[in-house]
């Protein structure tokens, strides 16, 4: 699966309606846009000094899907919307890793060093 993140940074004094506007937007995308399979979004929450303002992730099958999403008529409107609010947008796509496997997998520093020693029944 491919994972489609955007970081926004919204210009200064942005009004809340503005960015409730953009949510209303964004919320309803996965109802028009088939290509979507999971879709979050949200506030920045902690407001540290690097923190960004606003987040998206989107997770499609794979590269097609997320261009067929991107040039999608109903996602025209949600780009212009980011584009008037925002004075930085940073994206990146990347194919997610099975977390749950690599939690499954058995850490280095938790094998026992001597394991190789022991001799084998």
């Amino acid at each position: 699966m491919l994972n489609h993140v955007v970081l926004m940074k919204f210009r200064p004094g942005v009004p809340e309606e503005e960015i409730r506007d953009l949510e209303r937007l964004l919320d309803d995308l996965p109802n028009r846009v088939p290509e979507i399979r999971m879709y979050e979004f949200g506030r920045d929450v902690l407001r540290t000094e690097r923190s960004w303002d606003f987040a998206l992730v989107g997770l499609f099958a794979n590269a097609e899907s997320l261009a067929r999403y991107q040039a999608h008529p109903e996602h025209r409107p949600v780009v212009e919307k980011i584009r008037s609010l925002c004075e930085h947008v940073a994206t990146v796509d990347f194919y997610g890793t099975d977390a749950g496997a690599i939690e499954s997998a058995s850490r280095s520093w938790e094998r026992d060093p001597f394991d190789s020693l022991k001799l084998k029944p």
